[in-house]
């Protein structure tokens, strides 16, 4: 049964629909695939609750999680800004209202921003019987990543909206292709409690590499496409290195190299930066080796005075859902 509520507006007692709907986190660019790589998990997940209005605009209402450091503000909000740009490609004169409750740690490399856009867009998509398809609203969730960070990309908002390993293989025109993965592939994500703004990271890297490095990147991508497919994990083992981004942001990240080794050493076919960071994420081919490398990289941020969080899961498959 949907979670759609009939509540009752105080001045023209006009019933008005609500329903909840959740948003996951990603882990974007994978090592090697910087800004081209991005695969969603199942938890932690931005919740929204979506209320229709007669009158025109967008409202949030509420935020919670966030420590109050998001804007109310609709144009401000990835929430909002998605569910403007809806409105406005339906040529909706009416409104709607915004709670918007923070699951996933701001600045964490773990697509918060996405996944608030997101779920704001299923739901008031759902609201109005799903005119856009998934794919179709992806456009509206990556305005909202401009606000969030100065550009719209769709590595993070991708897989929170459709679920899976997701390709972005271009954006003119947006072209997302999904990367099928083995049942048993699972995640690791260890968030250490400090913020880096998707902006400072960005601003760190360089405007060119070298052949030789884009040569290497190419093939690790190539790579890691293949190994998730066939499935290789050998090939996953040796596609996972990033010779671009990391070696650059992971001076951002402290303890970076002892955090990395010791995740290979318990186990993991792979670790690197989600997203822009400082979260870490490593992939396992099962869940008790999963758990296993979570403890180690908690250890490792443990040693060096940081709080973190884990979170253990397989690929989300499903991505964004209404709640039932």
């Amino acid at each position: 049964m949907l979670f759609v509520l009939d509540i009752i507006l105080n001045d023209d007692r006009k019933p008005m629909k609500s329903i909840k709907a959740l948003a996951p986190a990603t882990v974007a660019n994978v090592s090697c695939g910087f800004d081209i790589f991005g695969f969603a998990v199942e938890s932690p997940a931005d919740e929204v609750i979506m209320t229709l209005k007669s009158e025109s605009g967008v409202i949030i209402r509420q935020i919670t999680g966030d420590g109050g450091k998001l804007p109310l503000e609709a144009n401000r909000n990835t929430a909002g800004v998605a569910a403007e740009a809806f409105l406005k490609a339906i040529g909706s004169d009416a409104g709607a209202e915004i709670i918007l409750h923070k699951k996933l740690p701001l600045g964490s490399g773990m697509g918060s921003s996405a996944a608030s856009s997101v779920a704001a867009l299923v739901a008031i998509n759902h609201l109005h019987g799903n005119p856009f398809t998934r794919e179709q609203l992806l456009p509206f969730a990556m305005e909202a990543e401009r606000i969030a960070c100065g550009s719209a990309h769709a590595d993070n908002v991708a897989p929170s909206l459709l679920g899976g390993f997701i390709l972005i293989r271009g954006y003119d025109p947006l072209d997302v292709a999904s990367i099928p993965t083995p049942p048993n592939l699972y995640c690791t994500l260890v968030h250490p409690h400090l913020e880096l703004k998707t902006e400072d990271s960005r601003r760190v890297l360089k405007a060119s590499i070298p052949i030789k490095d884009a040569i290497t990147q190419w093939g690790n991508i190539a790579g890691l496409v293949v190994g998730l497919m066939k499935p290789d994990y050998g090939l996953i083992m040796r596609s996972l290195n990033d010779v671009v981004a990391e070696p650059i942001r992971s001076v951002l990240i402290p303890g970076f190299a002892n955090i990395k080794a010791e995740a290979i050493k318990h186990g993991a076919l792979g670790s690197g930066i989600s997203g822009s960071g400082p979260t870490i994420f490593a992939l396992s081919t099962e869940r008790g080796i999963a758990e296993n490398v979570a403890a180690a990289i908690q250890q490792q941020f443990e040693k060096i005075k940081l709080k973190s969080d884990v979170f253990v899961s397989k690929i989300n498959n499903e991505g964004a859902r209404v709640v039932e």
